[in-house]
């Protein structure tokens, strides 16, 4: 088992969970942020830190592997962040919206740490 973050993230990316991570297994693309798979020892400290929910044990919301892939695709593009920067000013606007994959996800990486 893996943690995992879902599309809840996008455009919200309030980057709580970065700071508890205690293997650095972050990746920062441009409006949302995954885990790397093979780096997640599957402590959970970052699930209850995610103000939106939106990091879960692959087993619990991912039955058809769609998200593990995303994390384990994007992980190894997008640079690593091992600290947390500074979420987007409209992050709140999107917490409650479904969809979000489909309408804006963006696949260019993030800065990352300088």
């Amino acid at each position: 088992m893996t943690y995992i973050v879902l599309d809840a993230c996008i455009k919200c990316k309030f980057m709580d969970c970065i700071e508890v991570c205690p293997v650095d297994c972050f990746y920062e693309g441009a409006n949302m942020l995954v885990i790397h798979p093979d780096e997640c020892i599957d402590c959970g400290v970052c699930e209850p830190e995610c103000p939106i929910d939106a990091i879960v044990p692959d087993s619990e919301d991912d039955k058809d592997g769609k998200w593990l892939a995303i994390n384990t695709k994007y992980a190894e593009i997008w640079p690593n962040i091992t600290y947390m920067g500074i979420p987007p000013k409209d992050g709140e606007d999107f917490e409650e919206e479904t969809g979000k994959f489909e309408k804006y996800f963006d696949p260019t990486p993030g800065k990352g740490d300088p």
